[in-house]
C-alpha cells in the first residue's frame, strides 16, 4: 500500500485515527483549512470532517479535484442520515463509513488487510479515472432523484439515462463494472451494474439509439421500489431471513404504485413490477407466465440476475462472469434462452478470456 492521505478540519483530533492507519501504512494528515493543497497523488484518501456545512463541503470538493485523479475515497461520516449519505455520494466516495468507526472495516477499505501474492499473479490494472468519475457522477444522480420524499418522472429519468448511455460508450462495460464494484452501497451498485449491462446489451444487439435508451431507462427504473425498503434491509451485512425476505420481495409492487400515475409508459411500469417473474410462474409478485412476460421485462431480468451475481456483497466475493453465466444458461425453463444466448457477447466483453471458445 502507498501513501494514505486524511485530509481533517481538526488534525489533533485526526491524530488517534492517523495513529491506527499508520500501522503497516503510510499516513500523511492534511488540513482542510490549509491554503496550499498537498504535493504528490496519494494511492487512497479518508476524509474525517466533522463539519458537513456547505461552505466545508464545497472546500473539501474542490480540494478534491485537484489531487484525487481517480484513486479510492472513504468518506468518514459523523452521523447516519440521509442528508450525509448524499455528502459522500456528492463526494464521488468509493465508500462511506459512518461513526464510530471500525478501524478493521476501514484498513479492509484501503486493503490493508490484503496479504501480498507469493507468486507473481495476474495484478489488474487501475481503473480508469474517467470511468470512476462517470460513475460517481451517476451515481450522484441516482441518490439525489431516488428518495422517497419527491416524485420520479419520465423527463429527470431521461436524463440519467442519458449519462449512463454516455457512460457505456466512453468507458466500455469492462470499466464501467469494475467501478461500480468499488460502491459501498449495495442498492446503488445493484442498480448501476444492471443499468450498464442493458446499455451494453443493447449495444450489443444493434438497436437504434431510441431503442437503446428505452432498455438502459428499463433498467435504470427496475427497483425504484427499493426506495420504500428499509435502510437495515437493503444494507444488511448478510443473508435475509425469510421475514425480511418477505418485505424485501414488496419491492416491484412498491415500485409500480409510485410510478404509475407520474406520466411513465407501460413497458416501463411492467418492467418495475415484473422483472422478477419466471417463464415458468416460479416468480413473483403476480406469478406470470410465458408470453405473459414481455420481452423487455425479459431482458432485464436478465441482466438483473448477472448483476446479483457478479457484485460484491459484505458476505460473499463478486462471482466471475463466467460462472454467473453459465448460472444463466443453466435457468432453462425459467429465462428465455434466446435472450441468454444474446447477452453472451456483453459477458465476452468482460470476461474475453473464459468465453471465447464457449
Amino acid at each position: 500500500m502507498g501513501r494514505i492521505l486524511l485530509i481533517t478540519d481538526d488534525p489533533v483530533r485526526s491524530l488517534g485515527l492517523q495513529g491506527d492507519l499508520s500501522d503497516g501504512l503510510s499516513c500523511e494528515i492534511h488540513d482542510l483549512r490549509a491554503a496550499a493543497a498537498p504535493v504528490g497523488t496519494p494511492t487512497a484518501i479518508v476524509t474525517d470532517v466533522l463539519d458537513l456545512g456547505t461552505a466545508s463541503v464545497e472546500r473539501l470538493r474542490r480540494l478534491l479535484v485537484q489531487i484525487r485523479h481517480g484513486v479510492p475515497l472513504v468518506v468518514l461520516l459523523p452521523t447516519e442520515s440521509p442528508r450525509t449519505r448524499l455528502v459522500g455520494v456528492a463526494l464521488g466516495a468509493t465508500h462511506t463509513l459512518c461513526a464510530p468507526i471500525d478501524i478493521d472495516h476501514l484498513r479492509d477499505r484501503l486493503g490493508a488487510q490484503r496479504p501480498p501474492s507469493p507468486v507473481a499473479a495476474h495484478v489488474e490494472e487501475p481503473v480508469p479515472a474517467c470511468a470512476v468519475r462517470m460513475a460517481a457522477e451517476v451515481r450522484g444522480f441516482y441518490a439525489s432523484v431516488f428518495v422517497a420524499e419527491q416524485p420520479i418522472t419520465p423527463a429527470v429519468i431521461d436524463n440519467g439515462t442519458q449519462a449512463i448511455d454516455v457512460a457505456i460508450r466512453d468507458t466500455g462495460i469492462r470499466d464501467w463494472i469494475r467501478a461500480v464494484r468499488q460502491f459501498d452501497d449495495a442498492t446503488h451498485q445493484h442498480c448501476l451494474l444492471v443499468a450498464g449491462l442493458a446499455a451494453a446489451f443493447a449495444t450489443s444487439l444493434g438497436l437504434g439509439v431510441q431503442e437503446r435508451h428505452r432498455v438502459t431507462k428499463a433498467a435504470l427504473l427496475h427497483d425504484v421500489g427499493k426506495i420504500h425498503i428499509p435502510a437495515a434491509i437493503l444494507n444488511k451485512p448478510g443473508r435475509l431471513d425469510d421475514t425480511e425476505m418477505a418485505v424485501m420481495r414488496l419491492h416491484p409492487e412498491k415500485g409500480y404504485s409510485m410510478l404509475a400515475e407520474q406520466g411513465f409508459e407501460q413497458q416501463m411500469l411492467l418492467v418495475v413490477r415484473s422483472h422478477h417473474e419466471m417463464l415458468d410462474g416460479s416468480g413473483y409478485p403476480d406469478r406470470l407466465k410465458g408470453r405473459d412476460i414481455p420481452d423487455l421485462v425479459r431482458l432485464v431480468t436478465v441482466c438483473d440476475i448477472h448483476a446479483a451475481l457478479i457484485e460484491q456483497r459484505p458476505y460473499r466475493a463478486p462471482m466471475a462472469s463466467e460462472a454467473a453465466y453459465a448460472i444463466l444458461e443453466g435457468m432453462a425453463g425459467r429465462l428465455d434462452p434466446a435472450i441468454v444466448g444474446a447477452f453472451r457477447p456483453v459477458v465476452a466483453a468482460f470476461a474475453p478470456q473464459a468465453l471465447a471458445q464457449g
